[in-house]
């Protein structure tokens, strides 16, 4: 049995779907605390009454956590135990109690991780992308402009990157990640993971986004894009001397002219040192 130590904060990770993904400590855990943190009581109450969980909860969201935050650490140094859980997964991802965690360890109350379920690394195990180096983006710009401007500064990033989308804009980000990281890159969709109607599919963003597209059912549930890095993280020290050059050459030149002249010098092809100048943030010419 789990012993939960007074004036201390869980972080508990829930499941993002399958309830028997749901781990014994964290049940013991919530069972445990003295209150309960919820990003929506009521979404939560059903996964606690499952559990036979009672203990009582609490209402903690974006709304919310800058006014509920410091009074919930009073209760932490008075020695009441909480624990904090969001709608699903692991809190803090994409989820509020950033400002909760950060505040406690700023009163020297102890933070305690209860780890399980994450979209993010679930999506990323099964994709078929390079795992050995990874960025997390969370959420695009829901508006297109800024959302292609955010797209341009990445498309040079070599390692693979992991969004969380709302289905009712996965299909026009993906078609913003093909017209402006090219319809060649490779991507995977990872919907409803580890739920009855799960899919992961990998294919060119030009092709995955029109297989979004053409069915409706894939613009549904909880959803995480993944993409691979831009082509060149080989180059290693290569790639570093071409932000140099491109780097001085921009101090000069407009970005279509520092992108042709780089490509002779280093020998890299032009459009890749192209999204380097875009990523360098120099915009288009």
């Amino acid at each position: 049995m789990q012993t939960v130590e007074a004036g201390t904060l869980y972080v508990v990770a829930t499941p993002i779907g399958n309830l028997g993904d749901m781990t014994p400590r964290a049940v013991e855990i919530l069972q445990g605390v003295d209150l309960i943190a919820a990003e929506d009581t009521r979404h939560s109450g059903r996964l606690l009454t499952h559990f036979g969980i009672g203990t009582p909860t609490i209402a903690l969201h974006e709304h919310n956590e800058r006014t509920q935050a410091p009074r919930l650490v009073e209760r932490l140094a008075a020695g009441e135990s909480l624990a904090l859980i969001s709608d699903a997964g692991t809190p803090l991802v994409s989820d509020p109690g950033f400002h909760l965690v950060r505040l406690a360890r700023g009163q020297g109350i102890r933070a305690v991780p209860v780890p399980g379920a994450s979209a993010v690394m679930a999506g990323l195990s099964v994709s078929g992308l390079p795992t050995d180096r990874f960025v997390f983006e969370g959420f695009l710009p829901a508006r297109r402009g800024p959302r292609r401007k955010r797209l341009q500064a990445l498309a040079a990033e070599t390692r693979t990157l992991i969004f969380y989308e709302a289905p009712h804009r996965v299909r026009a980000t993906l078609e913003d990640m093909a017209a402006v990281i090219g319809e060649e890159r490779r991507a995977v969709l990872a919907r409803e993971l580890t739920k009855t109607y799960e899919t992961v599919k990998d294919a060119p963003l030009g092709e995955l986004a029109a297989w979004v597209r053409n069915d409706a059912d894939q613009q549904k549930g909880e959803i995480v894009l993944l993409l691979a890095g831009a082509p060149g993280d080989e180059g290693g020290d290569d790639d570093s001397e071409a932000r140099r050059i491109l780097g001085v050459l921009l101090e000069e030149l407009p970005l279509s002219q520092a992108s042709v002249l780089a490509a002779r010098i280093t020998g890299l092809k032009k459009k890749q040192l192209y999204r380097l100048g875009l990523a360098l943030g120099e915009g288009e010419d």
